[in-house]
């Protein structure tokens, strides 16, 4: 039982430690659970961070929220997933409260403005760390990369969801295919890797052995 309670007191102090510094909501998050959750802790590999984003983004609500949750479940279950949530809730709510009692004092002040201003910059620079660390575990064959480069495009005409349910047809067809030409598909980068492919975007297929 403190085994327990120590492990999920730790989920929620994580997360706790991220809420507060997660401007620009869900993907800001991905360097500080990389630090925090795969590196320090080594609770989960940057693999299945990148999955949990994946499906946190396809759910409704908040994907700082949604990917908390399924984090601290993939941790320690129900328990977890219910630490983690007060974790990344608690200081938003306290901050979110205080900035909205002070916020019609301060709002018109030159040295807020340059402030939010430079927070906004920060934010993008998040976001585009994030995106270069989801695309090393995700693009690593010709397949992902059109993947990538048909989605881009496509999101300035429909919504987001539309896009990620494509993008799993898309990837279930391509797999179906390949099995059904006898080939041998790797998912991912990491089992590429060990079976000695190369690094590069080349096709991640093999033939099947007959008669086997």
């Amino acid at each position: 039982m403190n085994d327990q309670l120590k492990m999920l007191f730790q989920i929620f102090w994580t997360f706790f430690k991220i809420g507060p510094v997660t401007f620009g909501g869900g993907y800001a998050m991905i360097p500080l659970i990389e630090k925090e959750i795969v590196e320090k802790r080594e609770w989960l590999k940057i693999d299945d961070v990148t999955d949990i984003f994946a499906l946190a983004q396809s759910v409704p609500g908040a994907i700082a929220l949604n990917a908390s949750i399924f984090i601290g479940h993939r941790i320690s279950g129900v328990k977890g997933s219910i630490a983690a949530m007060l974790g990344i809730l608690l200081p938003t709510f306290i901050i979110v409260l205080s900035l909205g009692m002070l916020y019609m004092l301060i709002k018109d002040h030159p040295m807020v403005e340059a402030a939010f201003t430079s927070v906004r910059t920060t934010i993008l620079a998040l976001i585009v760390y994030a995106a270069k660390k989801i695309g090393k575990t995700a693009i690593f064959d010709k397949s992902t990369l059109c993947i990538v480069v048909a989605g881009v495009p496509i999101l300035f005409f429909i919504h987001p969801i539309f896009v990620i349910l494509i993008g799993m047809l898309m990837g279930v067809i391509i797999v179906w295919i390949k099995r059904k030409l006898g080939y041998f598909t790797i998912l991912d980068r990491q089992h590429k890797e060990a079976d000695g492919g190369s690094k590069d975007c080349s096709l991640s297929v093999e033939p099947l052995e007959k008669g086997g």
